[in-house]
């Protein structure tokens, strides 16, 4: 029987699990980031602490994990921007969960619990870009209420394709 899946925010202890789980995923799926794996890899741990919102008492940026047991099997991440006229938008950003975990819920219980979240911090919008073709990832957003409002074509190019992404909102 497996593990319980805990859905918990990042800490500093869990920013080299964090690390090794976004450069796996990079590796994997690299039309998925924007973000390319080669550079990431070179990154240390600690670079990410800026994403954990450690220094934000208003809330409304942060990374959460899934974890079973000891293993981080999936993270998403929520930024907040500090300017007064965009405070109330938050982007949900870096949604990744490992082959084995896929298709097991472990994608739509981060994504509740940083809807949850940014509603906690009275955020009033959320926005995020999937890869155009990820059908996966657009029926889980699109089930949250996530609404597409545009496409941005050739946003990602790998070698010589492109891949466009597409632009979602979920009002809260």
């Amino acid at each position: 029987m497996a593990e319980p899946l805990a859905i918990r925010r990042l800490g500093i202890a869990d920013l080299r699990a964090y690390k090794a789980l976004r450069d796996r995923m990079l590796e994997a799926y690299p039309e998925a980031f924007t973000s390319d794996a080669g550079t990431e890899r070179g990154r240390r741990a600690d670079d990410y602490l800026p994403r954990l919102g450690l220094d934000r008492p208003e809330g409304g940026h942060l990374v959460l994990g899934a974890w079973r047991g000891a293993e981080l099997i999936g993270a998403i991440g929520l930024e907040r921007d500090r300017r007064d006229k965009v405070r109330h938008i938050g982007h949900v950003i870096g949604m990744m969960v490992t082959p084995e975990a896929q298709g097991s819920g472990v994608g739509q219980a981060l994504l509740d619990a940083v809807i949850a979240d940014a509603r906690a911090a009275g955020l009033e919008l959320l926005t995020l870009s999937v890869t155009e073709g990820n059908a996966t990832a657009l029926r889980l957003y699109q089930r949250a209420g996530f609404e597409r409002f545009g496409t941005l074509r050739r946003a990602l190019r790998i070698g010589d394709r492109y891949h466009a992404k597409v632009h979602m909102v979920l009002e809260l």
